[in-house]
């Protein structure tokens, strides 16, 4: 039996905080996971007070905090997460993990391959998030 054979490929990238753009500085605060075999999108996020306060004290945690807000509505096509939310689910997780330059951006994408994608989310999660 093939290893791969009862396994659903996935795609996940790091949400990261990037206080101050212009210097690339960043800490991760969460992970958005896709498995269109599954037709899974999901986001999961912490925003760690102490990192906050050290790196990130010019930021107001409100508005980082509606603005992950609105990337979890966008993985459950909630329309409070506005038109993007009504894409496709390919099309909402490949536009919040395309390449920007504010405050919130994603990682480069990775491939894997799972049986859970819940499991494995938080796994990644916890892994690089903490």
């Amino acid at each position: 039996m093939d290893k791969l054979e009862n396994k659903m490929q996935y795609e996940y990238a790091i949400i990261q905080l990037v206080p101050k753009v212009e210097r690339a500085e960043f800490f991760n605060i969460g992970v958005i996971l896709y498995c269109k075999s599954a037709n899974y999108l999901k986001a999961e996020y912490f925003i760690d007070p102490n990192k906050f306060d050290l790196f990130a004290c010019a930021v107001e945690l409100e508005i980082i905090e509606h603005y992950l807000q609105t990337w979890v509505a966008i993985c459950n096509g909630d329309p409070k997460g506005g038109a993007i939310s009504e894409l496709p689910t390919a099309s909402r997780f490949r536009w919040l993990t395309a390449t920007r330059s504010t405050l919130i951006q994603s990682s480069k994408v990775h491939p894997g391959f799972t049986t859970n994608p819940d499991g494995t989310l938080k796994k990644i999660f916890s892994e690089m998030v903490g």
